[in-house]
């Protein structure tokens, strides 16, 4: 039979070169996180409250909204994760760092919603693409996952606004 390992000769020492990507790419992947957390709540907020023309078109198409939003939190937060720091996901933190926009409370014409999301998609564009930049030249695949999300999220933009044409 082999040696057993013990938990502290597995774990590898950390160099401090590892610690700076870390660093670096969770200094331009939490924004983006709080950002998705945001959209996410957001959007599920009004897909509730949509009313009127194109309301179950909009309705509907806001739950993938939702999903994506969820899926790319989760792809960037388990990046975080994976470099060996820690997340701040909670609401009050996302609450206090969001760069998205304040939604309109209750009911809303679909019309207000669309614009609504297409703000807090705008806004968490403009957080991804500073993400894309920033992480040039610090982790290129972390630069990659939020490439990534950046073609959903504008994918996302164009579908939603898209109810605007005439």
């Amino acid at each position: 039979m082999g040696k057993q390992v013990t938990t502290k000769e597995f774990q590898a020492p950390v160099a401090n070169d590892s610690l700076n990507r870390a660093v670096g790419v969770e200094q331009h992947l939490s924004p983006v996180l709080h950002d998705l957390i945001a959209l996410a709540i957001n959007t599920k907020q009004a897909h509730w409250h949509v009313r009127g023309a194109n309301f179950m078109g909009v309705h509907e198409f806001l739950d993938q909204v939702v999903t994506h939003a969820q899926d790319a939190g989760d792809e960037v937060a388990e990046r975080v994760v994976a470099l060996g720091l820690p997340v701040d996901g909670r609401v009050g933190a996302v609450a206090k760092r969001t760069s998205t926009p304040e939604m309109s409370p209750g009911f809303q014409q679909s019309m207000t919603t669309v614009a609504e999301v297409v703000a807090q998609l705008d806004a968490t564009i403009a957080t991804v693409n500073a993400a894309i930049e920033g992480l040039d030249d610090i982790d290129p695949v972390s630069q990659d996952i939020v490439i990534a999300i950046a073609q959903q999220l504008d994918k996302d933009r164009w579908f939603l606004f898209s109810h605007y044409a005439e």
